[in-house]
């Protein structure tokens, strides 16, 4: 059920503290922590703490929890010194786009020049 935690989800479980994690910052909805596989010196994934399958499936079903995401992923790029110089946000929907954990996430990017397109 959408929003439920997952038993299989690697995200549900950090947000349920039961995978450590990296957090950087945390909001009655979201949860920001570093990507294990960083691939730029800022990278730092911001997630619902209701699981959505993806961004399409969050946009769907909490819109709101969007706008918070959002917001947390403009906080992190602050936090990270990276707001002025620039920063992507990348939401990776579906394998052939390179999603990899089924739990809706946006990449937060930045402290190195990103080319366009990103490949």
């Amino acid at each position: 059920m959408a929003g439920e935690p997952q038993a299989d989800c690697l995200f549900c479980k950090i947000v349920a503290g039961e995978v450590p994690a990296t957090v950087v910052r945390e909001t009655e909805t979201t949860v920001a922590f570093r990507d294990i596989n960083p691939q730029a010196p800022s990278h730092v994934l911001v997630i619902p703490k209701a699981h959505h399958r993806d961004a399409a499936a969050l946009a769907a079903e909490a819109p709101e929890t969007v706008a918070d995401l959002l917001r947390e992923a403009g906080r992190v790029a602050a936090d990270e010194g990276i707001d002025e110089t620039g920063y992507r946000v990348v939401f990776n929907t579906g394998s052939g786009a390179g999603q990899t954990v089924f739990h809706a996430h946006a990449h937060v990017l930045g402290g190195r020049g990103l080319a366009w397109p990103p490949g």
